[in-house]
């Protein structure tokens, strides 16, 4: 399974959203600089998150976008899944030998169950607490 860049800035967006949860719209633009990405790719890609209704936009001068939900009721399963599809290890597993196919379905569940089990909020404040520290490691 791989992560395209498409996934990773969507979820750089969302925790960049999750951090200022309830000060109001944070603008692309400041999380583009802040990050150093392009401001007209993360816009690309935050159209499928309001469209599943991840974020919300707002209009004006002040505007941007928010999390439509609390940053402890979005996980980095959902983010995942509407920018990238299912989430799969390996494709015709059907196939395998059963031995294979058992460490294949393992694997997987075991991807899932951390982006399912993963909040914004866990990624927002770990990269809070953690700034300067080592990056977050998950053990599968």
């Amino acid at each position: 399974m791989k992560i395209s860049t498409k996934g990773r800035y969507g979820l750089t967006i969302m925790i960049e959203l999750a951090k200022k949860y309830g000060e109001g719209p944070v603008a692309l633009k400041t999380i583009a600089k802040a990050n150093n990405l392009s401001e007209h790719y993360l816009e690309q890609i935050v159209s499928p998150l309001r469209n599943a209704r991840l974020v919300k936009s707002i209009r004006g001068a002040y505007g941007g976008y928010t999390l439509a939900n609390e940053p402890t009721e979005i996980t980095a399963g959902d983010v995942i899944r509407v920018l990238e599809g299912p989430i799969q290890l390996v494709e015709g597993i059907e196939d395998e030998e059963p031995a294979k196919r058992e460490l294949w379905m393992r694997i997987s569940d075991a991807i899932k169950n951390v982006l399912d089990n993963t909040t914004l909020d866990d990624l927002a404040k770990h990269s809070e607490d953690e700034s300067g520290k080592e990056g977050y490691m998950f053990y599968i």
